[in-house]
């Protein structure tokens, strides 16, 4: 099927989240490479750990313990987390040099604390896009836009969570699904990109707008993908893909962002239909090679 895109500038997200490993300081500075590579938004994570863990997930060793901050996956979780006065801080700080903060919430305390900030948009990982507790706060308790996953889920699974946002008719207006793939990195041929197609098919006329958040290693699949119609990309982030975590090797160091950056807003000018059957350009080449009878 074929559709009729309307290109706009693309709106590429560094995804910061947890690869600041704990510190600060090292957020801050990846907001600086964030803005420096060329991406106006950054986006964090922020977790309730004993609200979102069970008991024995929270004391379990971490599945990759090369990779755990803590000897329990719940400390190495606990490692990790900016309390709500450092996201208030990462916000303002953002807001201070021209970035837009955001943030994944993922429980109802996490989403109720990230509302009260009021950024332009929160977004819903697809680990836990089927927690309509927590989409029913910010369905209707924030009025940003919601961004949401659908990595690990189900067709029918979609249909219900965009069946929500419509129940008050919130969808077409604050609702962007994002194609994705969960994993880390994402095989070339599980990244699926042709996923995109189906939801322009199915919900172009019911949502807000389509992006693709991508795992997979390089920058190539990011320009298909926006060509395909995902208005936002979004891409992990890191200073060093070699620092400890699980999500660095899926991630976009700053020359690599810088470069998805560059490429991606040539592909948004170059997407257009000549002006005039000869181009200003093209006069001066056919003028001097085109052969005439």
């Amino acid at each position: 099927m074929a559709f009729n895109f309307n290109y706009k500038e693309p709106k590429l997200i560094a995804e910061i989240g947890c690869n600041h490993m704990g510190n600060f300081e090292i957020a801050k500075e990846l907001i600086d490479l964030a803005k420096s590579s060329g991406a106006k938004y950054v986006k964090f994570q922020k977790r309730n750990n004993k609200e979102l863990l069970t008991k024995e997930q929270y004391e379990t060793e971490h599945p990759v313990p090369a990779n755990s901050y803590g000897k329990t996956y719940g400390e190495h979780r606990e490692f990790l987390e900016f309390s709500k006065e450092q996201h208030a801080q990462l916000k303002s700080y953002c807001d201070s040099i021209g970035v837009i903060y955001s943030t994944s919430v993922w429980d109802v305390t996490s989403a109720k604390e990230m509302c009260e900030f009021e950024p332009e948009f929160l977004k819903v990982p697809s680990a836990c896009n089927n927690n309509f507790e927590m989409l029913k706060v910010l369905r209707d308790e924030f009025k940003g836009q919601v961004q949401l996953s659908i990595g690990m889920t189900s067709k029918e699974e979609v249909e219900e969570i965009v069946k929500f946002f419509e129940e008050t008719d919130q969808a077409k207006s604050r609702l962007l699904i994002y194609s994705c793939t969960s994993g880390y990195p994402v095989p070339f041929e599980d990244v699926s990109l042709l996923e995109i197609n189906w939801l322009y098919e199915k919900y172009e006329n019911r949502i807000s707008e389509i992006g693709f958040s991508g795992h997979h290693l390089g920058i190539a699949i990011d320009i298909a993908a926006y060509t395909l119609g995902a208005r936002w990309i979004e891409r992990h982030f890191t200073k060093d893909i070699t620092w400890k975590g699980t999500d660095h090797s899926a991630s976009l160091m700053p020359d690599g962002l810088r470069r998805l950056n560059r490429d991606l807003n040539a592909t948004y000018k170059a997407l257009k239909r000549k002006e005039k059957e000869i181009l200003p350009i093209e006069q001066v080449q056919r003028d001097k090679l085109k052969n005439r009878k």
